[in-house]
């Protein structure tokens, strides 16, 4: 099963049960380093009230354009960001790079499609985005209002499927396939001037992070894998940017770490769940926000995949 097929339910029961929608609020850019700037989205579940406005968005300055990492969640946030933009730099938005297609980090596409500029994402998103699954969740993003009728699913223009090094305006910027883990297409985007990665949503900063179906296995390679790369800041698919990055690395390693193991022993010994997951100590984490929205959610599909990976 793809880590995307139980997404949509999963998210639509989020909205469900959440606490009470945050409020939208501004887009407000925060300097990061020579090149970057980073707009933070919400803690929070998506609502009609923040516009979806629950996910991170980078802009790269090279010597002549602009780059956008991820799309936000709707058109209407898309076009407030472009104007944003024009406070920062006249210079055009050349590419969009995604860190992958979940719904909040690409309901704006549009609206930075027309503006010009060229979409850049690994080619495993391909799949997602010609399912049933993604055409089903836009419209139920549509009737909750996260998003306004007239919204599209758009492909790239440009699929990677290896390791690819761009030179845009003479900055070099390294895209990194770190998939399957959070999604069979997962792209981190590593600044080598700036010692900078953005991550996408192998890192969630400050909450708890959304696992849906992930291969958490692979989840925990891939963090391993970056923890390799001198980054001196790191950009979350959620949350706030960190400073302290093999910190917030590991903290997002060692949650998907501690699920797989009391859920690996239960799916092994046949331990029903709800025993196993009454029984788990969660103290570490429990403070962290949507701990209550996510976490147990999180556990039960560990707990399935675990199943699967004893045979």
């Amino acid at each position: 099963m793809s880590p995307h097929s139980l997404a949509a339910p999963l998210l639509a029961l989020a909205l469900l049960i959440g606490a009470a929608p945050a409020q939208a609020a501004p887009l407000t850019p925060q300097r990061l380093s020579p090149h970057v700037w980073m707009f933070e989205g919400l803690s929070a579940a998506g609502s009609r009230e923040n516009r979806n406005n629950i996910s991170n968005a980078g802009l790269i300055e090279t010597a002549d354009s602009l780059v956008l990492v991820d799309a936000l969640g709707s058109p209407a946030l898309a076009r407030e960001l472009l104007q944003v933009i024009k406070t920062l730099s006249p210079k055009p938005l050349s590419h969009v790079i995604l860190t992958h297609y979940h719904a909040d980090h690409i309901y704006g596409l549009q609206e930075f499609k027309k503006a010009g500029a060229r979409i850049i994402a690994h080619q495993a998103a391909r799949e997602y985005l010609n399912s049933e699954t993604a055409a089903q969740r836009l419209q139920a993003s549509i009737a909750e209002g996260l998003v306004e009728p007239g919204t599209t699913l758009v492909a790239a223009d440009q699929w990677v499927d290896r390791e690819t090094r761009l030179s845009l305006g003479g900055l070099e910027i390294q895209l990194i396939p770190v998939g399957p883990a959070h999604t069979p297409e997962d792209l981190s985007v590593w600044l080598p001037a700036d010692k900078l990665l953005f991550a996408g949503d192998l890192v969630f900063r400050g909450r708890i992070p959304f696992v849906g179906q992930a291969d958490s296995r692979r989840w925990v390679a891939s963090l391993d894998r970056l923890l390799t790369r001198p980054a001196a800041v790191i950009v979350p698919g959620h949350g706030p940017a960190s400073t302290e990055a093999l910190q917030d690395l590991r903290l997002t390693r060692d949650y998907r770490a501690y699920l797989r193991a009391p859920m690996g022993r239960a799916a092994r010994e046949m331990t029903p769940f709800d025993e196993v997951y009454a029984a788990t100590d969660w103290s570490r984490y429990e403070a962290l926000p949507l701990f209550k929205l996510a976490n147990r959610m999180n556990a039960y599909n560990t707990y399935l995949l675990m199943e699967q990976e004893k045979d």
